[in-house]
């Protein structure tokens, strides 16, 4: 494996059932090449653990919690992550501004801050699934109006469709991160996503970050299909 120091697009979503499925594909990645997520399901199984576990491996990890509760309580769950040396952290715009920003405080108090962006539409939501739980509009709309709350909270950026990604670039600008999971590539099913685009279209789109999961963790060499990836999208 190649230890070059690299700034690599690609989070590769580790959404296994168990600490042992995913402790195996760290050890055919190289962190260089990749950073990966860990989200609610494998956190619950496997805890704090895991993730020490890939930050001590080298990785750089994206906890996919989605924290949305009271500000005080959200303060808290993000300082915690911080604790544990991830390199970026989740919460839920529908927060409202109070929660987004004790988020904000909590981590701008330490000296290495993870960064910390928000969860706006989600991509298995179309607009039919926002009507029903009384959102009008369209998931585009959506998200814009999500976006600007992070963006005047202080928050680093969105977790986003790629279908949103040129709008909210043009509106909040480069330092603005967007974070897209949604991304397949051309021959890969959708799956339980909705709002997809291939990782090329994504970033041309303006995504800085790609949330990649099984056409990655699910090929046959993870290594392999991780790099055609990357080469697409120029890292």
């Amino acid at each position: 494996m190649s230890s070059e120091p690299t700034d690599p697009r690609i989070i590769v979503a580790l959404d296994f059932p168990d600490s042992a499925a995913a402790q195996a594909l760290l050890e055919r990645l190289d962190p260089a090449r990749c950073r990966v997520k860990i989200g609610k399901e494998l956190f619950t199984r496997g805890g704090p653990a895991l993730v020490t576990r890939a930050v001590d491996a080298g990785f750089a990890v994206f906890l996919d919690l989605k924290f949305h509760d009271i500000p005080n309580t959200v303060a808290g769950a993000c300082a915690a992550a911080a604790d544990l040396g991830v390199w970026m952290v989740n919460v839920h715009a529908q927060g409202g501004s109070a929660m987004l920003s004790a988020a904000r405080e909590c981590l701008a108090r330490r000296r290495e801050r993870p960064l910390l962006v928000a969860v706006t539409v989600l991509t298995s939501l179309g607009a039919e699934d926002l009507a029903a739980i009384g959102c009008p509009g369209t998931p585009g709309e959506r998200v814009l109006d999500l976006a600007g709350l992070a963006q005047a909270a202080g928050l680093d950026g969105v977790v986003c469709s790629p279908q949103e990604a040129a709008a909210l670039r043009t509106r909040f600008g480069a330092g603005f991160r967007l974070v897209t999971p949604g991304v397949r590539p051309a021959r890969a099913a959708a799956e339980d996503q909705k709002r997809i685009m291939t990782p090329a279209d994504a970033v041309a789109a303006g995504a800085d970050y790609l949330v990649v999961g099984r056409p990655i963790t699910a090929a046959p060499e993870p290594a392999a299909a991780l790099a055609a990836i990357a080469a697409e999208v120029g890292g």
